[in-house]
Protein backbone atom coordinates (compact mmCIF):
# COMPACT_ATOMS: atom_id res chain seq x y z
CA UNK A 1 0.00 0.00 0.00
CA UNK A 2 1.26 3.70 -1.23
CA UNK A 3 1.26 6.08 1.36
CA UNK A 4 2.43 9.62 1.27
CA UNK A 5 5.42 8.75 3.50
CA UNK A 6 6.07 6.13 1.06
CA UNK A 7 8.76 5.43 -2.18
CA UNK A 8 8.31 3.06 -4.42
CA UNK A 9 12.20 1.33 -5.27
CA UNK A 10 12.47 -1.05 -7.55
CA UNK A 11 15.22 -3.54 -7.72
CA UNK A 12 16.39 -6.16 -10.62
CA UNK A 13 17.92 -9.19 -8.76
CA UNK A 14 18.91 -13.28 -10.08
CA UNK A 15 15.90 -15.68 -10.11
CA UNK A 16 17.89 -17.27 -7.40
CA UNK A 17 18.49 -14.27 -5.13
CA UNK A 18 14.51 -13.87 -5.38
CA UNK A 19 13.61 -17.31 -4.23
CA UNK A 20 16.04 -17.54 -1.15
CA UNK A 21 14.85 -14.01 -0.48
CA UNK A 22 11.16 -15.31 -0.08
CA UNK A 23 12.17 -18.65 1.49
CA UNK A 24 13.47 -16.50 4.30
CA UNK A 25 10.72 -14.09 4.65
CA UNK A 26 8.36 -16.77 4.77
CA UNK A 27 10.38 -18.22 7.32
CA UNK A 28 10.59 -15.51 9.26
CA UNK A 29 6.96 -14.81 8.96
CA UNK A 30 7.38 -11.77 6.80
CA UNK A 31 6.53 -10.55 3.41
CA UNK A 32 9.25 -10.07 0.73
CA UNK A 33 8.68 -6.56 0.89
CA UNK A 34 8.87 -6.58 4.58
CA UNK A 35 11.99 -8.91 4.75
CA UNK A 36 13.75 -6.47 2.21
CA UNK A 37 13.05 -3.24 4.84
CA UNK A 38 13.86 -5.46 7.56
CA UNK A 39 17.60 -5.78 5.97
CA UNK A 40 17.58 -2.36 5.16
CA UNK A 41 17.17 -1.41 8.60
CA UNK A 42 19.53 -3.41 9.91
CA UNK A 43 22.35 -2.38 7.88
CA UNK A 44 21.43 1.21 8.49
CA UNK A 45 21.55 0.52 11.97
CA UNK A 46 24.81 -1.27 11.87
CA UNK A 47 26.10 1.68 10.14
CA UNK A 48 25.01 4.19 12.52
CA UNK A 49 26.82 2.10 15.20
CA UNK A 50 30.27 2.72 13.30
CA UNK A 51 29.92 6.05 11.95
CA UNK A 52 27.43 7.98 13.88
CA UNK A 53 24.40 8.80 13.22
CA UNK A 54 23.01 9.35 9.44
CA UNK A 55 21.85 13.51 9.73
CA UNK A 56 18.21 13.76 7.21
CA UNK A 57 17.79 17.09 6.16
CA UNK A 58 14.81 18.69 7.13
CA UNK A 59 13.50 18.93 3.47
CA UNK A 60 13.65 15.14 3.62
CA UNK A 61 11.61 14.78 6.69
CA UNK A 62 8.93 17.00 5.77
CA UNK A 63 7.49 14.09 3.38
CA UNK A 64 7.44 11.94 6.45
Amino acid sequence: MKTKDTKHFAIRMPHILYYKLQYVAKHEKRSGNGQILYLIRKCITEFEKQDGEIQVPDDVKKES
